[in-house]
């Protein structure tokens, strides 16, 4: 039998085979593997059912006539558990029931027995061949919400092309790339850009903020867990290294990640396999790491917090992404871009849908809070403003700081940790002390907000 030709970097498709036919078993187990698939063979529906509580399967072919349970409820319970996978009938006595079965469940296709290896194969073809376009037409979704400005990056100034260029050249790549810069100036971006110039561009793009989640649940969300594997897990879970196989995982805020889990990740990194929380198999993926960090690793080396093996493993390339502050002459082309993406009726230049004084007041602002706070005021402009162009009036109260810019002409050049603070300072006020809510405005995760809050305590009582 001819082995089954995928796309490259496509995963091995993975299949659930259950019939209670001895000899039906032999020949799947032996002959499946050959046309390019992972198979795992049940002799009845209850092991059907603990398999798929066990671990993902992109097909399940269930006989209807089994012991234990039968192939319409081991059906229903992988509605349950797995509602992405594709279901196939397999019966020797087709039926009125079972095409209601078939519609119900939603069943992909089925197979009449007696059935020939040449049956199963051209099934397993279509399923694949489904299953690709399902994710060709995923990642086309994405293509068309970057094409419509969602993650194109924009600039003109000579660091945005240098970033563009090493993008370009590094994207080909299958290296582990680490993406550096302040909070907001679009790191992301960055990551999306590296997936759509690399060979994977039609799999997974699959991100994850480190410093988001609460320390417990890292591992779980990384690799997945069993069913049982702790208190509340009631089924299994696929983890994002698995749903990102064949494709990018984007692994933001990195320093964020705690000592413990940087040692797994460095072995998944070396090795590309993954194991479950809770489970003794270990499963072998094929996915790019991107990192990203506003954090000096370096120094968090020094200081012990974050491990030298790692850092190395992750930065086989380095990508800068610039501070807005440091392209200045790039705020009226992001400004015009942003403002497109709130206003539909916003087509022209800087030029035509701001007012003069108002590129002059963007122009001015230090912006502490790069890009993602640039979005945030063009979208509070965008609401404020019935007509273009867009005034001085509609950008926030707080947005022109005098009294901030006469303190910088009379005492010159002041910290960049001094503009964070104030900015945090005038967020908290804005909102009656409320961190959740000056986290989510400022665009930075409520841990990142109180490490600087406990930074600045410290920095004041040394």
């Amino acid at each position: 039998m001819p082995r089954a030709k995928s796309p490259e970097n496509e995963p091995q498709m993975r299949i659930l085979f259950a019939d209670d036919e001895e000899n039906l078993q032999e020949l799947v187990r032996s002959e499946v593997p050959r046309m390019g698939y992972a198979v795992t063979v049940c002799p009845d529906g209850l092991t059907a059912v603990a398999a798929l509580e066990k671990e993902d399967f992109d097909c399940m072919i269930v006989d209807l006539q089994m012991p234990g349970l039968n192939g319409l409820q081991v059906i229903e319970k992988a509605a349950q558990l797995r509602p992405d996978m594709d279901t196939v009938i397999m019966t020797g006595n087709p039926s009125q029931e079972t095409a209601i079965a078939a519609v119900q469940y939603q069943v992909f296709d089925y197979l009449t027995k007696p059935c020939r290896l040449a049956d199963i194969a051209g099934l397993l073809g279509r399923v694949r061949e489904r299953r690709q376009s399902r994710r060709q037409v995923a990642a086309l979704e994405h293509r068309v919400r970057r094409a419509e400005g969602e993650t194109r990056l924009v600039g003109e100034h000579p660091s945005m092309h240098e970033t563009m260029r090493l993008i370009e050249r590094v994207g080909a790549s299958e290296s582990t790339v680490l993406v550096r810069g302040e909070t907001g100036c679009g790191k992301e971006l960055v990551a999306r850009a590296l997936h759509e110039n690399s060979g994977r561009a039609d799999q997974p793009f699959v991100a994850i903020n480190c410093g988001a989640l609460p320390e417990n649940l890292i591992e779980s969300e990384l690799f997945g867990h069993c069913r049982g594997a702790f208190t509340g897990a009631d089924a299994a879970r696929t983890g994002l290294f698995e749903m990102a196989d064949g494709g990018t995982l984007f692994l933001d805020e990195i320093g964020e990640l705690p000592l413990s889990m940087q040692a797994k990740l460095l072995r998944v990194l070396e090795t590309g396999d993954i194991r479950r929380v809770g489970d003794n198999d270990t499963k072998h993926i094929d996915v790019r790491v991107v990192c990203a960090t506003h954090r000096d690793l370096e120094q968090m080396v020094h200081e012990g917090q974050f491990r030298e093996d790692l850092m190395f493993r992750i930065n086989t390339f380095e990508v800068r992404v610039p501070a807005l502050r440091q392209r200045a002459s790039d705020i009226p082309v992001l400004a015009a871009h942003l403002l497109r993406r709130f206003r539909p009726d916003a087509k022209g230049s800087a030029e035509e849908s701001f007012a003069p004084e108002t590129l002059r007041v963007l122009g001015e602002h230090v912006w502490p809070g790069n890009v993602r706070e640039l979005a945030n005021v063009i979208e509070h402009a965008a609401i404020l403003c019935d007509q273009l162009p867009i005034l001085p009036e509609h950008l926030p109260r707080h947005f022109s700081n005098r009294q901030l810019r006469k303190e910088l002409r009379a005492n010159g050049p002041i910290s960049l940790r001094d503009l964070e603070m104030h900015a945090i300072d005038e967020a908290l006020e804005r909102h009656d002390g409320n961190k959740p809510a000056a986290a989510a405005e400022l665009g930075i995760s409520l841990k990142t907000l109180y490490n600087k809050l406990n930074a600045a305590v410290e920095n004041k009582a040394g």
